[in-house]
């Protein structure tokens, strides 16, 4: 396609070459939208393409267009007023997205296509009106940015964007005012030190009332069933239950749905209550709630808020239950302990401002871990421990990497020690004093738990701005020179980036992006790969050689816990919006949670 333009210091009668432009943005804006359709753990390439193709396009345009000088270099010139005008009146999700880039990452595939589109409606025009119209085109394709912010990003890395104007889950959950259980009282004699504020971004505080308080409190049983993140071993394993799989003829029984604050925080279930963190304006709370029913027995507050683009507002760590209290680590860096049947504080610390470290980009992730008569957690590149009666500081090990796992306890060699991923790699701590037992270099970032391989043997893994560099099997010893942790094999066909996987029977099982994915603990190699549940979560039943996964978009599967192939038994819709918190099962009841609702399911047992 070609149009005669006489204006301008083009030559008479010259004609305008628009069909490469109109090429460059039709693939470009295919790549930008089927790549994530097609391909989703590919959607960044697909945006990255789109990228490349407005380098395309401004070659095309500035070299190869033929359009007049003047219009080629005020395109170009409005091109970057449009983007600079609009960056002060972004939204703050916007324009701190995705570690700041995510306006420069949308702006310049819209900016292109606006040029394209110009030049194309407008080519019946001529003088002054081009340039008018022109500059119309360009400025409205940088200035739509101002009028969106994002939801956060998919685990794939796509922007969750929406109208600036429309309220977001949690300002639709603060407007309807729900009456709250009773509030817990701090302990007088334990000071409250003020967490420091971590959020650019606050829904306006609702004063929610709170109803009389229970004449008897819950009774907590002194062993918690599932004492806090991913059950009592930190590994995802739940035994002695075997499920009714044929979900197609008889689906599991919702029980209860309730809506809930932001928050990556997963469940602790102790007897008939379950314990979760979550964010409520600008309260951080933990709440209790009634495991039959959902409904909420006491909150406990601190006003303090983190929120970051990508994933949001909340709490990311999960809540520990031990001999009757419950231990909570906040997004912003306040430790816990309050009493699991009433939420009256026992203690309180603010880590952070002890140990002297800055609230790292995602927050402060950690799931308090109980050894013995300590209460350990990692800060920010570091590793603490509490006393667990008192909350007076126990020891602080020195700097390890950022890090966004939680403290694991294993048995290795015969020797209890708290291994924790970091930037650095692994190390192991020795839980009474925090000395160094042994390290392993592997740098990246960290987010997921080591995992057991089998006798003295751990799975670690690690990942860089694009995703996970795969997994790592080491294998541990302790001989006359102390302690070695060799590399026994790395495998990139298995690469979960912020998704935990599971061992069974001689192979490991979770996520390779989003695809779920199968290794050879032998050798690490891929057995099979099958089944798009985004970035979801997953179970193991281990009576029953069967994964119950969560997956990104909310949705329940059984998938068979074998080597042979994938095989997806069953699947079925549980919970709206985007998902990573992991799933919980307790007994025969499931309880899966996201930042906007949570629902109970119970789970038929087999053979009934």
């Amino acid at each position: 396609m070609t149009m005669t333009l006489t204006t301008g210091d083009n030559r008479p009668g010259e004609q305008i070459r628009l069909w490469p432009g109109i090429a460059a943005a039709a693939i470009q804006w295919l790549l930008r939208l089927g790549v994530p359709v097609v391909s989703p753990e590919n959607a960044i390439l697909g945006l990255l393409a789109a990228i490349a193709f407005s380098v395309v396009i401004l070659v095309w345009w500035l070299f190869f267009s033929r359009a007049p000088w003047m219009e080629r270099v005020a395109a170009v010139v409005l091109m970057i007023a449009a983007a600079g005008i609009t960056y002060p009146f972004l939204h703050p999700s916007i324009s701190t997205g995705m570690m700041n880039r995510m306006f420069w990452l949308h702006v310049s595939p819209a900016l292109t296509l606006a040029l394209v589109a110009w030049a194309v409606l407008s080519r019946s025009l001529s003088g002054r009106l081009r340039y008018v119209t022109m500059a119309i085109a360009i400025l409205m394709g940088g200035g739509i940015f101002a009028a969106l912010r994002t939801e956060g990003v998919t685990g794939d890395g796509m922007s969750q964007l929406t109208w600036r104007w429309a309220k977001d889950p949690e300002q639709r959950l603060l407007a309807s005012a729900p009456s709250d259980p009773p509030r817990s009282e701090p302990a007088k004699e334990v000071p409250v030190e003020p967490a420091r504020e971590a959020a650019v971004l606050k829904p306006d505080a609702v004063a929610i009332p709170s109803p009389p308080k229970p004449e008897v409190a819950p009774v907590i049983p002194a062993v918690a069933e599932w004492p806090g993140f991913r059950g009592p071993n930190r590994d995802g394993v739940v035994t002695g239950v075997r499920i009714h799989t044929g979900w197609s003829a008889s689906r599991p029984a919702e029980l209860w749905r309730r809506k809930v604050g932001p928050g990556w925080s997963s469940i602790a279930v102790a007897g008939d209550f379950f314990y979760t963190q979550e964010q409520r304006g600008e309260f951080e709370v933990v709440v209790c709630h009634q495991l039959a029913t959902g409904e909420p027995v006491w909150v406990h507050r601190d006003k303090a808020r983190f929120w970051e683009s990508n994933a949001g507002a909340g709490p990311r760590g999960t809540p520990t239950i031990h001999n009757g209290r419950v231990y909570t680590f906040g997004g912003t860096g306040i430790l816990n302990a309050l009493d699991a049947a009433t939420g009256a504080r026992v203690w309180t610390r603010n880590a952070a401002k002890e140990i002297g470290v800055a609230t790292p980009g995602w927050g402060f992730t950690s799931s308090p871990l109980v050894v013995d008569d300590a209460l350990i957690v990692a800060v920010s590149g570091r590793v603490a421990a509490y006393d667990l009666a008192t909350g007076k500081p126990r020891w602080t090990g020195p700097k390890i990497g950022g890090s966004y796992s939680s403290p694991h306890l294993f048995t290795l060699a015969g020797v209890p020690q708290v291994v924790m991923l970091s930037g650095n790699g692994a190390t192991s701590f020795a839980p009474a004093d925090g000395k160094i037992l042994w390290q392993h270099s592997w740098e990246g970032a960290t987010i997921l738990q080591p995992t057991l391989a089998g006798e003295d043997s751990l799975l670690i893994s690690t990942s860089d701005m694009m995703g996970s560099l795969g997994i790592r099997r080491l294998a541990i010893a302790k001989g006359p020179d102390g302690w070695t942790a060799k590399e026994v094999w790395t495998s990139a066909g298995l690469k979960p980036y912020f998704n935990d996987m599971v061992v069974h029977g001689g192979f490991a099982y979770g996520f390779d992006g989003s695809i779920l994915s199968c290794i050879d603990l032998a050798d690490g190699k891929r057995k099979w790969k099958g089944g798009r549940y985004g970035h979801g979560q997953m179970l193991l039943l281990k009576d029953q050689d069967l994964l119950l996964i969560l997956s990104e978009e909310g949705e329940l599967a059984l998938v068979a816990a074998t080597p042979g192939a994938f095989t997806e038994i069953a699947r079925m819709p549980a919970i709206e919006g985007k998902t990573w918190n992991h799933p919980v099962l307790a007994r025969d009841v499931l309880l899966v949670r996201n930042g906007e609702e949570m629902v109970a399911f119970r789970l038929t047992p087999a053979g009934t």
